[in-house]
C-alpha cells in the first residue's frame, strides 16, 4: 500500500472512531459472546431454542456456518435455520435510555427475540436492519438476546435460489449495541443514519448543499430541542453552520432541513482528489448534545453522455472497471475490515477507478472507504438470475433500504435494479419499472441500471432504467472472441443515444491448466480451462472497449474467483474462475497485470506465460507487458528481435522463437529515467505435446443460467 493510500486509510479510520464515539450515544460493539447451532430437524421453531441445552458452540461475529461446505463441494451445504443466542447484563442506569440493535447483515431471513419475546424481523441478507429493544430489556438483570438466521432459498425473497453464488449463512456482518436519550436522530428509518446529504449546482465556484435530519421522539410529551448542522472541511475547519430551535411534538419522526451554498468548493475528484468533508447534525437540549451523527460529503457531479463518456465535475473520467463478490476462501462473507481492506488495495493497485459491487449491498465500510479512496461505485440489490412472481415486495424494500443507509456515500454513482432477469417479460419489465420508479423518489439526483445477458437493445425488460448494462461472454458462452467488435459498431450505429455499459465479460481460467493451443472460443462445458484463454480474451477484449467511447463504462467479471456453490466447472466444484486474482487472494493471473500495465500509473514489466513452464512446442511466442516503454527481450542470455506492438501500446510480442532442449531462461528488461526494470521466467521444453482444449464455438446467444 503507498503512502497516499496509507494517510486515507488512516483519516478515514479517526472519522470512523468520531463517528462510532458520537457525543450522546453510545454505540457498541456487540459481536462476542455469542453462542451457535443449528436447528434441529422439524424442531426450528424459535418457541424450542431456549430448552436445548446442549449442541451450543461459542462464536464471535462475523460467523457464518457455511464457510466451509458452501466451498469445497458442489451442492452438498447446509442450507436452513440456525441460532445465535446471548446474555446481556442491562444495568439499571440505562433503564431511561433508549436501547437499539444494528445488524449490518444476517443472511438471510432473520428473526430478533429478548427474553422471549419477538423484537422483529427481517428479509434480505445484505441490508442491515435496526429495532429497539428497551422496552423487551429488565433492568438490572441479565437478558437473554436470541437471533433466527435462515438462508434457505425462498421465491419471495431474493435473491431467490444460490445458483449463480452462494448466500452465506449467518450473522456475518457485525452488530452494534445503540443507546440513546428518548429524543434521537432517528435510528430505525431503515437503519440509515437518520440524516441525508443532498446537493445541487456543484461546481468550483459554489455548491448548494441541502442536510435532511430525521428526528424521533420516544416520548409521551413534546420536548424543546435544537437542531445543529455543520459542514467541516479536511482539516476541521468550520465552513458553514445553521441552529434552528423547535418543539419535538410527541410520538414519531420528523424531518428537518438545513441549506447551505459553499463558495468555491475543493471538489471530490475521484482518485485524483477524493476530497472529504464533513458533516456533523448535533441535537440539543438544555444546553447539552444528546444526539450527534457524523456524514461525509463529497462535492461532485456525474453525468453520463451517450456515446461520448462519463464526466466528473465537468472532466471526462476514465472508468476502468471491475466487479467484486464479497466471500473469501475460508472465510466465507464473515469478513473483518483487513479482508475489505486488502480487497480494495488490490483493485486500487489494478488501476480501476470504478467497481461494480455485484450482486448485492456490500459492507458500508467498504463503501465509506471508496468514499476516501475516490473509487467511483455501483451499488445494486440481489435480484438476479430467476423470477418468481412472489418477489416484487422484498424487491423494493431491499432497494428502499440500501439507498437510504447508503445516501451520503459520495462515491456511489448508480442504483442497481436487476440482473438478468426475464421471463415473465412484462412483470420482470412492470416490477423494474417500479424498482425505478422508487429510485427516483427516494435519490433524485443518482442514476439507475437494470442489466441483461442479451446482446440486442430491443429486448423486453430493458430500457426501464437510466442505463443499459448487457453482460457479454464472447468466446466463452458464445460465439469467439472477436465478435465483442462487431457487436458494439452494431449497437453503436443503431443506438446511439443509449446509454450503454459492458456489464460483465471475461473467461474462467483454472492455473492448473496450461496451454499454447488456443482458438477463437472454448467449450466452457468441458473440464479444461487454460489460462492463456483468460488472457487473450482480456487481451483482444480491451482493446475493442477501449477504442469505443460508446460503451460508458465496463466490469470485467471478476476481480477475484469466487464460491458458485452448485456448479462445478473446469475441474473445481463449487467455484466460479474468472477472477484476475485466486479465490484465496495469493496469486494474481496474468491479466491481472495486463489491466495494470493498461490502467495504472505505477510501472508495470511483466511476461505473461510463467506458469505455462511444460513447453509444448519448440517454436514459441513471448509476449510482454510494459507501460514503461520498449522492452528488450532476452532468451538464454540472448537479446531476441523482431518485437512488435500487439492490441495497445503496453502490449509486445516476439514471434517465432525457438527454444532449447531442456531449461530456457525469458528475461525482460526496460531502464526508465536512470531506473532498470526487469522480469525472468522459466521454461522447460522436452519434445513437441499437446494439451489441446475444445475449441468449438457455440453459435447460439447466451443469456445468463
Amino acid at each position: 500500500m503507498n503512502k497516499r493510500v496509507f494517510s486515507l486509510t488512516l483519516l478515514f479510520a479517526c472519522l470512523a472512531f468520531v463517528t462510532t464515539q458520537a457525543e450522546g450515544r453510545k454505540v457498541e460493539p456487540f459481536n462476542s459472546g455469542w453462542s451457535f447451532r443449528k436447528a434441529p430437524a422439524e424442531k426450528e421453531l424459535a418457541v424450542n431454542v431456549r430448552k436445548w441445552d446442549s449442541g451450543w458452540s461459542e462464536v464471535e461475529i462475523p460467523h457464518t456456518w457455511n464457510a466451509q461446505d458452501m466451498q469445497v463441494e458442489a451442492d452438498n451445504f447446509y442450507e436452513g435455520a440456525a441460532y445465535y443466542r446471548k446474555q446481556y447484563f442491562f444495568p439499571a442506569e440505562l433503564k431511561d435510555k433508549r436501547v437499539f440493535l444494528r445488524f449490518e447483515g444476517v443472511a438471510s431471513c432473520a428473526e430478533v427475540f429478548v427474553n422471549g419475546v419477538l423484537a422483529t424481523t427481517h428479509k434480505g441478507g445484505y441490508s442491515a436492519f435496526a429495532c429497539e429493544i428497551g422496552p423487551l430489556l429488565k433492568a438490572g438483570e441479565e437478558n437473554e438476546i436470541i437471533v433466527k438466521a435462515d438462508n434457505q432459498s425462498r421465491p419471495d425473497v431474493i435473491p431467490v435460489n444460490h445458483n449463480l453464488f452462494g448466500v452465506y449463512g449467518g450473522i456475518y456482518r457485525p452488530v452494534w449495541l445503540i443507546v440513546t436519550e428518548p429524543y434521537n436522530i432517528c435510528v430505525t428509518d431503515c437503519a440509515s443514519p437518520g440524516v441525508y446529504v443532498t446537493q445541487k449546482n456543484v461546481s468550483k465556484k459554489q455548491a448548494d448543499v441541502k442536510v435532511k435530519v430525521k428526528l424521533d421522539n420516544g416520548t409521551l410529551q413534546p420536548a424543546a430541542v435544537t437542531l445543529q448542522n455543520t459542514i467541516y472541511d479536511r482539516d476541521g475547519k468550520q465552513v458553514a453552520a445553521d441552529t434552528q430551535s423547535f418543539e419535538l411534538t410527541a410520538q414519531g419522526e420528523q424531518a428537518f432541513e438545513s441549506s447551505f451554498t459553499i463558495k468555491k468548493p475543493t471538489l471530490w475528484q475521484g482518485r485524483e482528489n477524493p476530497y472529504l468533508y464533513k458533516v456533523v447534525s448535533r441535537l440539543i437540549k438544555d444546553g447539552k448534545v444528546i444526539d450527534e451523527m457524523v456524514q461525509p460529503l463529497g462535492l461532485r457531479k456525474y453525468e453520463i453522455v451517450a456515446g461520448k463518456g462519463f464526466y466528473l465535475n465537468g472532466e471526462k473520467y476514465p472508468m476502468y472497471g471491475v466487479t467484486r463478490h464479497q466471500d473469501w476462501w475460508g472465510l466465507g462473507s464473515a469478513l473483518k475490515n483487513e479482508n475489505h481492506d486488502f480487497d480494495l488495495a488490490t483493485i486500487m493497485d489494478l488501476g480501476a477507478t470504478t467497481v461494480r459491487f455485484a450482486h448485492y449491498q456490500q459492507s458500508d465500510y467498504l463503501y465509506s472507504r471508496c468514499d476516501s479512496l475516490g473509487l467511483i461505485i455501483w451499488a445494486e440489490i440481489p435480484f438476479v438470475n430467476r423470477v418468481t412472481g412472489e418477489e416484487a415486495e422484498n424487491c423494493r424494500n431491499q432497494l428502499r433500504e440500501m439507498i437510504r443507509q447508503s445516501f451520503n456515500h459520495p462515491s456511489i454513482y448508480v442504483w442497481g435494479l436487476h440482473n438478468e432477469v426475464y421471463q415473465p417479460h412484462q412483470y420482470t419489465k412492470e416490477l423494474t419499472q417500479s424498482l425505478h420508479d422508487l429510485a427516483k423518489t427516494e435519490d433524485p439526483d443518482r442514476y439507475t441500471v437494470s442489466v441483461n445477458g442479451y446482446g440486442h437493445m430491443e429486448h423486453p425488460v430493458n430500457l426501464v432504467a437510466d442505463i443499459q448494462g448487457m453482460n457479454r461472454y464472447f468466446g466463452w458462452y458464445e460465439k469467439k472472441i472477436q465478435d465483442i467488435k462487431p457487436w458494439v459498431e452494431n449497437l453503436e450505429k443503431e443506438y446511439p443515444h443509449q446509454k450503454l455499459m459492458l456489464t460483465e465479460y471475461g473467461a474462467d481460467a483454472n492455473l492448473d491448466h496450461q496451454t499454447e493451443y488456443l482458438g477463437d472460443a472454448l467449450n466452457w462445458t468441458k473440464e479444461f480451462y487454460p489460462e492463456a484463454f483468460q488472457t487473450k480474451t482480456h487481451e483482444y477484449q480491451w482493446s475493442v472497449i477501449a477504442s469505443h467511447p460508446y460503451i460508458i463504462a465496463s466490469y470485467l467479471w471478476n476481480t477475484f474467483d469466487f464460491c458458485a456453490p452448485l456448479w462445478v466447472r473446469g475441474g473445481v466444484p463449487a467455484r466460479n474462475m474468472k477472477g484476475l486474482v485466486t479465490f484465496d487472494r495469493k496469486v494474481k493471473k496474468d491479466s491481472y497485470f495486463w489491466y495494470k500495465a493498461n490502467w495504472s500509473k505505477d510501472p508495470v514489466l511483466y511476461l505473461t506465460q510463467r506458469r505455462n513452464w511444460d513447453r509444448e512446442k519448440k517454436e514459441t511466442s513471448i509476449t510482454v507487458y510494459s507501460n514503461i516503454g520498449t522492452p528488450k527481450v532476452y532468451l538464454n542470455g540472448k537479446e531476441l528481435g523482431g518485437i512488435r506492438e500487439g492490441y495497445t501500446r503496453v502490449h509486445y510480442i516476439i514471434d517465432h522463437v525457438t527454444l532449447e532442449m531442456g531449461k530456457n531462461i525469458v528475461k525482460t528488461v526496460v531502464v526508465k529515467d536512470g531506473k532498470t526494470y526487469e522480469d525472468e521466467i522459466e521454461w522447460m521444453y522436452s519434445g513437441e505435446k499437446k494439451r489441446d482444449s475444445d475449441q468449438s464455438v457455440n453459435k447460439e446467444e447466451h443469456a445468463g443460467f
